[in-house]
């Protein structure tokens, strides 16, 4: 042990149940995620999109840089100039960039660069990567921490009843001048966050089996 370390007992969480009884019941809180893209104008408050930021922070990160920050957005024009921008991208890429094959396997989600639903959603949640820490260190398998940080945000928004839908315009560098942040931070991911509308549908699809993505080695 580093001598420089300071340590703590470690207090795991206690499911006040037996673990094969949590984890099932986590389970079948997550199988009920689903992407959307038609949501209600509800408002949600900002002390939810705190806390389901904070669980996001709770994340693993290679050598606990946490090279990640969210940044919530519920400014009606903010959110618009946002929209704006985002599908003068997303034209660019239905209309010149993706393949035919990548259209192809995108027809039966009906997505588009129509992004109207950003006017409608309360919150728009920009994820950042950083680069480097705020004070110019370095950082450390920043898009796997970040990605661990954004799985987390997204089953702690499910798991308080809202919905979400991920997006990765590219490129999307211009969302950092748009929002005026610094150099060190680079745009990862949009995340709009909000209740479902009462007509929202989804696809009908299934997900691979236990078999499918496991394999057991006892």
């Amino acid at each position: 042990m580093s001598e420089h370390s300071d340590q703590v007992k470690h207090s795991a969480y206690e499911p006040g149940q037996s673990s094969e009884a949590a984890a099932k019941a986590f389970y079948e809180v997550a199988d009920q995620r689903r992407t959307v893209r038609q949501f209600s104008d509800r408002a949600v408050s900002r002390e939810v999109i705190e806390t389901i930021i904070r669980a996001a922070g709770t994340a693993p990160s290679g050598a606990h840089k946490q090279p990640w920050r969210f940044i919530a957005i519920s400014n009606p024009e903010l959110k618009k100039k946002v929209r704006m921008a985002i599908e003068k991208v997303e034209v660019e890429f239905y209309e010149k960039k993706a393949s035919d094959r990548w259209l192809d396997d995108l027809e039966e989600f009906e997505t588009s660069a129509d992004k109207s639903y950003l006017d409608t959603v309360p919150w728009i949640i920009v994820v950042m990567a950083l680069r480097t820490t705020d004070d110019g260190g370095q950082v450390y398998y920043l898009n796997e921490s970040v990605g661990l940080a954004t799985g987390l945000l997204l089953t702690a928004a499910n798991h308080a009843g809202l919905s979400t839908v991920t997006q990765t315009p590219s490129p999307m560098g211009f969302l950092r001048e748009l929002l005026g942040r610094p150099e060190n931070e680079r745009p990862w991911m949009v995340i709009p966050v909000g209740y479902a509308s009462d007509d929202c549908t989804v696809p009908d699809l299934g997900r691979k089996s236990l078999g499918e993505i496991s394999v057991f080695e006892e």
